[in-house]
Order: C-alpha cells, then sequence, then structure tokens
C-alpha cells in the first residue's frame, strides 16, 4: 500500500478524523462562498449529501443544512430561522402529511439544540446556486402546526460567530479534550432581543421562596436563594408568549432546562410528569398558573 502512497488506518482513527471534520467551519470555506451545485457542496465537505436537505445523526446532531425557500412552513429572517423537518412534503414544498422527531435526520437536528454544536447553513436553489451563509446554533427544537394543519418539526436557528477557530472544534483521535483557546478574541455583536421584565420573574421567585415549584430545591448561596423564571409559552417569534405571571413559573436551574427542552409536561390539573414520573406541582394562591399555556407547552413536546 505504501508503494502506492496509501497508508492503513485502524477503523476508530479513521472515524474520528471524520468526526472532527463535521462540525463548524470547513477548511478553506469562507463564508460567502457560492457553489454551482450540490456536487460542489458536497465535494467541498461543506454539505455532504447530494439530496437531503439536513446532514447528521440522532447521537451527534446536525453538522449542516440547507435553506432553499421552498417549503412553505420555513421563516427566513436572515440572523434568525424558523426551519421545518423532512418529510410529508410534496415536490412543491406543500406539507401533505404530520412530522416526527423519530425520523433519524429531524431527530440529527433535534440533538442539536442539546448538544450546542453549531449548524452549517448553506441558502439557495438550482438555478441559483447554493451560498455557504455561516454557522447557526439550534436554540430551540419543537412540534408545531404549520399552514396546512399538519404537525411538523420546527427549529430556531440563530447565527452565531462565523470566525470560530476550525481547532477549537477538533478532538484528536485520542479521544482527548479539545485544546481550546488561551486567549480568546472578542467582537461587538449588535443583537435584538426581547425586553422582559425583571420584576415579574422576580416578584413570582419571591413569592414562592425561591423553591423549585418541580422538585422543591432552593439553592443558596451564602445569604442569597437562586432560581429562575421559565416562560411556560416561550417569548418571541414563533410562540409569541406573554411576559405576565401567569406564564411564569418558579424553578431551579436544573428543571428550568428540563422543562424547557419538553423532559418536564406539566398536566392541567398540574401534575408534573419529570421524565416518566409524576409529582404535584407546588403552588401558591398568590401565583395563578393559566392553563391555557401549559397546554401549549405540552403541545410543542408531546
Amino acid at each position: 500500500m505504501r508503494s502506492f502512497g496509501l497508508t492503513a488506518v485502524q477503523p476508530t482513527v479513521a472515524r474520528a478524523l471524520v468526526d472532527a471534520a463535521n462540525f463548524g467551519e470547513v477548511t478553506g470555506v469562507e463564508e460567502g462562498r457560492v457553489f454551482a451545485d450540490r456536487r460542489e457542496l458536497y465535494d467541498a465537505g461543506v454539505h455532504r449529501a447530494l439530496q437531503d436537505g439536513i446532514v447528521g445523526t440522532k447521537d451527534r446532531g446536525a453538522e449542516s443544512i440547507v435553506l432553499s425557500g421552498g417549503y412553505e412552513d420555513d421563516e427566513d429572517h436572515g440572523t434568525v430561522i424558523i426551519y421545518t423537518g423532512r418529510g410529508a412534503q410534496d415536490s412543491k414544498g406543500r406539507q401533505t402529511g404530520h412530522q416526527s422527531f423519530e425520523d433519524t435526520k429531524n431527530a440529527a437536528l433535534r440533538t442539536s439544540a442539546f448538544t450546542g454544536e453549531p449548524v452549517r447553513v448553506i441558502r439557495g436553489s438550482k438555478a441559483e446556486g447554493y451560498r455557504y451563509d455561516g454557522l447557526f446554533n439550534v436554540v430551540d427544537a419543537w412540534l408545531g402546526e404549520g399552514v396546512r394543519g399538519y404537525r411538523i418539526c420546527r427549529y430556531r436557528l440563530e447565527k452565531c460567530g462565523s470566525d470560530s477557530s476550525v481547532a477549537d472544534l477538533e478532538t484528536s483521535v485520542s479521544g482527548e479534550l479539545p485544546k481550546g483557546n488561551e486567549s480568546p478574541g472578542r467582537r461587538l455583536i449588535k443583537q435584538q432581543r426581547i425586553v422582559r421584565s425583571t420584576r415579574v420573574a422576580e416578584g413570582v421567585k419571591k413569592i414562592h421562596d425561591y423553591r423549585c415549584q418541580v422538585c422543591a430545591v432552593r439553592l443558596e448561596i451564602g445569604a442569597y436563594a437562586y432560581a429562575e423564571g421559565a416562560h411556560i409559552k416561550p417569548l418571541g417569534t414563533p410562540h409569541n408568549g406573554p411576559d405576565v405571571p401567569e406564564n411564569i413559573l418558579c424553578l431551579c436551574a436544573n428543571c428550568h432546562v428540563l422543562f424547557d427542552k419538553g423532559a418536564i409536561l406539566i398536566a392541567d390539573d398540574l401534575t408534573v410528569s419529570r421524565n416518566g414520573k409524576d409529582v404535584q406541582l407546588r403552588v401558591d394562591v398568590s401565583h395563578r398558573i393559566d392553563v391555557e399555556y401549559l397546554a401549549y407547552h405540552r403541545s410543542i413536546h408531546a
């Protein structure tokens, strides 16, 4: 093999080398580069599929997506994308049936919301070519209703720094942690954020004495207590939940994450299902919870 210029590599090492190149920037490919077709994208390693719009696995997450503007439920706001999963769509991008996270590619993009790994976003079509538009974070994944009434997998992607170092993302073939960066740089990023009232959330937390309404834990830091105000129906597009006490729970940091990711569901009778185990939500007569918001939360995660 050496006489032909080839080198034998153990399967585990070869797999690690491939995995290290999956996520983040691709060496030599700058944001804004246009590719003539899907074959060029594939050959450059930017999007390693000739047909699928999502590349990735359920275990590791998604490495890239193609946004072609062909699906009627997609919303492209530039730095924020509301992306629709795959499945049950006709040749014109119209939904003809329900989608599910059981689909491996839909599950891959959902996994990215847990891992935090950035996803490469490519915009374009066969007629116009495909432009690599940088890295995005999957900040939310849920089940929603499309314009034709079918259940669809939806994702909110937000643009992150487009010049993330490949070295920061790579893992050595020996399985060691990434080397990281001893002198992280800084950059000015302008973002639009929802203006929420800290007084409303703080008021809810005080009513419950900063004790989690699900697990009853009260986190104490010296003389101070810490809890988080969790919005039942999320704020912002496309959920557009209100910033009112009836839409806020007092949760510890752990339960807040589980609630946002759908591992905690609350029935209208305030029975809490936490990873398959039922408990009763802790309540206070001065803090009413609107069951309409609980039903919405269940609808996007159940």
